[in-house]
């Protein structure tokens, strides 16, 4: 009995491990590529389920492919509507698992064979190059599925534990459905525990019936594992995460309420189309209800999401609303999580800097000065928190874009408030003009970060901020000069040329937050440190 205990307990860690091997190996190999593709895939909800099936299906993890998911609408990289599409198909794809225990797993010591896998993974991480290192993680991974699934056949044989001896009825479907949500969660995976009960149910450990049950309760578990990743995260995040523990109470309720109907369907499939009865029946009976609940919410994802924002609305700083540390693990995710909250806050403060510029009450400026000063605080405390990944040069590269946008944003909030002698340009009938072309230039930027299409204009903006800082170097002698032949004052010759000054520096800043926040996942953009320098104040 102790052996069989403490072989049971060793199958379920191989199982494990070779999933958390290869899910972080093909995330790891697949790299930004994979991000790419994802996002590229959930562009529509039909194409957003097939996703969410194929890449479950491939990972062995619906909870991989849902914190993922939950990481991307945080990030504001996907909406609501496409996530749910992805976790729909992420539910489906969970019953793979099922299948490949029950034709591959079972049938045949697959785990003998398997076991040269795993030295073949451990070679290749130690002797491939570094691009193709990951790629043994993977491969030793999926090679150690197969092993704990041996392991686990191997230890129930031996096992004296009778679940047969739970009470019937509904107490003891109610108690079924709460071992295979309890197994879930001790184990953090749906995959492992309905692999433990398929196993249990060849070695008839466990009836037909107990182990639909617990497949029932695994599968409304993995909501509970996957809502971890939620916790302290944006309401966006949040989101996902309870549509994913309605869409599963939902399709769970109704998969134990038809029991006796997908019974009497699998007897019908046995009898009449060859289904082989035991570990693949269960298999069967898991993709059908998987499929039921999915045929019947996926009409309706839009409605869904709806009722979801609804459930939990927006609240917080709209600004930084994405920021939130469950997206530390994906270091290229939250740099674009990062990118598209500074677009938001630079839209925000361009627009702050015009309308100090056109005169706005300063009571309303100076607390929309705070609410920036507040949301860039969040920003760097955020970009504080990205781990750096030295050995990919394009993340590094990010960093230090976003950086130097974070920096030039920083710098242009003390000109959130613009002073008496700048507006007072109004009435300089040669000078004006600079300020006409500085409101009208942060408008333009304004409507440039709004759309993330490539456009020209960043070459104008150059052009404005280098002509405001000539006309500042022209009009220095030549206000002086009217100044000394008594035409003006000298106090407001020097206000005007401060007033210059003021605009050229705003216009520079502007100038190269667009840069830098436009330009991050461009060729266009200079890659290394030296080239961005030409961009930067001596």
């Amino acid at each position: 009995m102790t052996d069989s205990v403490f072989s049971l307990f060793g199958g379920v860690g191989l199982f494990l491990l070779g999933m958390t091997l290869l899910t972080d190996g093909l995330k790891s190999f697949a790299g930004e590529s994979l991000r790419r593709i994802l996002i590229k895939l959930t562009g529509n909800p039909f194409t957003a389920l097939l996703t969410g099936v194929v890449g479950t299906a491939l990972v062995q993890s619906s909870s991989a492919t849902v914190v993922t998911m939950i990481g991307f609408v945080s990030a504001g990289v996907i909406a609501l509507p496409q996530a749910l599409g992805v976790v729909l198909g992420a539910t489906l794809g969970s019953t793979s698992i099922g299948w490949l225990v029950s034709s591959l797993g079972l049938q045949i010591s697959i785990g003998y064979y398997a076991l040269p896998l795993v030295g073949v993974g451990a070679f290749i991480r130690l002797l491939a190059p570094p691009s193709w290192r990951t790629l043994g993680f993977a491969i030793a991974g999926f090679a150690l599925i197969f092993v704990g699934i041996s392991t686990l056949q191997e230890s129930m044989v031996g096992l004296e534990v009778d679940f047969r001896m739970l009470p019937g009825g509904l107490l003891g479907r109610f108690l079924g459905v709460g071992v295979g949500i309890a197994m879930t969660l001790i184990m953090q995976s749906s995959s492992a525990a309905i692999a433990t009960v398929i196993t249990a149910l060849h070695t008839e450990s466990i009836s037909f019936e107990q182990a639909a049950l617990f497949v029932i309760g695994a599968s409304i578990g993995t909501a509970v594992t996957s809502s971890l990743a939620a916790i302290g995260a944006s309401v966006n995040a949040k989101r996902t995460a309870l549509a994913l523990v309605l869409f599963t109470l939902v399709s769970g309720t109704l998969a134990l309420l038809m029991l006796p109907l997908h019974m009497d369907m699998l007897h019908w499939a046995q009898n009449h189309l060859g289904l082989a009865s035991g570990a693949l029946s269960l298999a069967a009976f898991h993709t059908t209800f998987a499929a039921i609940g999915v045929a019947l919410l996926f009409p309706a994802i839009p409605l869904f999401a709806r009722i979801v924002e609804k459930l939990l609305p927006e609240s917080g700083d709209k600004l930084t609303a994405n920021l939130d540390k469950s997206l530390m693990n994906l270091p290229d995710v939250a740099l674009d999580t990062l990118r598209r909250a500074l677009k938001e806050i630079a839209r925000y403060q361009f627009a702050l800097v015009a309308d100090a510029l056109r005169g706005e009450r300063s009571a309303d400026l100076q607390q929309r000065k705070e609410q920036v000063e507040l949301a860039l605080q969040r920003a760097q405390d955020f970009f504080s928190r990205i781990p750096p990944v030295s050995h990919d040069q394009g993340i590094s590269s990010r960093r230090l874009a976003v950086l130097h946008a974070l920096d030039h944003l920083v710098r242009l909030i003390p000109y959130c408030q613009a002073p008496s002698h700048v507006k007072g340009l109004h009435a300089h009938a040669r000078l004006s003009a600079a300020l006409d072309r500085t409101i009208e230039m942060l408008q333009r930027a304004d409507v440039e970060l709004a759309d993330d299409e490539a456009s020209e204009w960043n070459n104008e903006f150059e052009k404005i901020a280098d002509d405001l800082a000539a006309l500042s170097f022209r009009e220095r002698p030549e206000l002086l000069r009217e100044t000394a032949g008594g035409n003006g004052s000298p106090n407001s010759a020097i206000d005007a040329l401060d007033a210059l000054r003021w605009l050229s520096k705003v216009t520079n800043h502007v100038w190269r937050i667009v840069y830098y926040l436009e330009n991050i996942d461009r060729a266009s953009i200079d890659a290394t440190p030296e080239a961005w320098a030409r961009h930067e104040e001596p």
